[in-house]
């Protein structure tokens, strides 16, 4: 078992910690789902249904681009089924929220961000299960990928529609807290991850850490910088804005792991969780160093190239409008208008310099 993320899974059968760590996933997924639905404005949806860029980029990122990505990486470094069923599932899931606040960072479409991690939430519903049962086939004949709970899954993820609908439910009628509610989803993110490092790092660490092999760290690096390329390359073939680029660059790397280890957490046995556990936590991790690599080279040296072209815009504007003063003094230089009493004006002729 020294090979693979098999083993480390008695410690996640205490029945303490287990329902510890269940509460903890499930209140950090619902608080998720909620701040995801109040940063929705039905008007944004309606937009997107008449002009649906947004839904087709997040169909093709997140259940095209990023599945297919994890399956092949499995299959690279040869991972057994425990470890592939984990990688599997954090590449089927969809986007995540922290790729709504890299999207401020780097100057990107708020709108397209929002509507493509919503989309995605929804899409995952159908798609997500249908990914799994997709490409586990290569290791259907282990006892793991028999037990694939899918039915599982996708009660999970009808689980989210309720906050989700509740949000859009305050963003209409208190848009205020709706905006507080976002923030408080975004802080829960770096919270819950935390709070979930230290506990398994703690109370699991010495056993969970000695059954991850080097190929999981190192899939767990390459995977969320292939995702954020495979983005921005689906990007520029729809020859989209270099802001929407990284906007779509950022929401196909960024994947909601809550909900991937809400998924391991309450629809896995207690005596297998240990063993797959790690995987959408240290996905977290370099998700979230490498796109905050990303946010720091843009703002050295790609905000500078975003100014000039903000800057450029206004110098057209600019001698746009003072060509249009000069024909206004052009025109009115053949004469000057002297008022000499209340009741007489005199034109006096001059002659224009040419």
């Amino acid at each position: 078992e020294g090979g693979s993320l098999a083993g480390g899974g008695q410690a996640f059968g205490d029945r303490s910690l287990s329902q510890g760590l269940s509460v903890l996933v499930g209140l950090a997924l619902c608080v998720t789902m909620l701040g995801l639905g109040c940063a929705v404005e039905l008007g944004q949806l309606g937009q997107q249904l008449r002009r649906p860029v947004g839904l087709l980029l997040a169909l093709l990122g997140q259940f095209v681009a990023m599945p297919l990505l994890a399956f092949l990486l499995a299959l690279i470094f040869a991972l057994d089924e425990v470890a592939a069923v984990a990688v599997l599932l954090c590449g089927c899931c969809p986007g995540g929220n922290l790729s709504n606040l890299m999207s401020v960072l780097v100057d990107g479409d708020m709108n397209l961000s929002v509507i493509m991690t919503a989309s995605s939430t929804l899409l995952a519903l159908f798609l997500m299960p249908l990914c799994l049962w997709v490409y586990s086939r290569h290791w259907i004949n282990t006892a793991l990928v028999q037990l694939l709970p899918l039915g599982a899954v996708s009660l999970t993820l009808g689980s989210t529609l309720l906050p989700i609908g509740l949000g859009v439910l305050i963003r209409y009628r208190h848009p205020r807290a709706a905006d507080l509610l976002v923030k408080i989803s975004l802080w829960s993110l770096l919270v819950t991850l935390v709070i979930l490092f230290i506990l398994t790092g703690t109370m699991l660490g010495p056993d969970l850490m000695a059954h991850i092999p080097a190929s999981v760290y190192t899939i767990a690096v390459l995977m969320p910088l292939a995702g954020y390329a495979l983005g921005y390359g689906l990007a520029t073939v729809f020859k989209m804005s270099p802001h929407c680029r990284r906007t779509v660059s950022l929401e196909t790397g960024c994947q909601n792991v809550q909900l991937c280890t809400a998924i391991l957490k309450l629809t896995f046995p207690p005596e297998l969780i240990g063993s797959m556990y790690m995987f959408p936590l240290l996905y977290a991790l370099f998700q979230s160093a490498e796109a905050g690599l990303f946010v720091l080279v843009y703002k050295m040296y790609g905000r500078d190239s975003y100014k000039q072209d903000t800057l450029g815009e206004e110098e057209d504007t600019d001698i746009s409008y003072k060509k249009l003063k000069e024909e206004e003094v052009a025109d009115t230089s053949y004469g000057t208008v002297t008022a000499e009493d209340h009741n007489s004006v005199q034109m006096e002729l001059t002659q224009t310099a040419l």
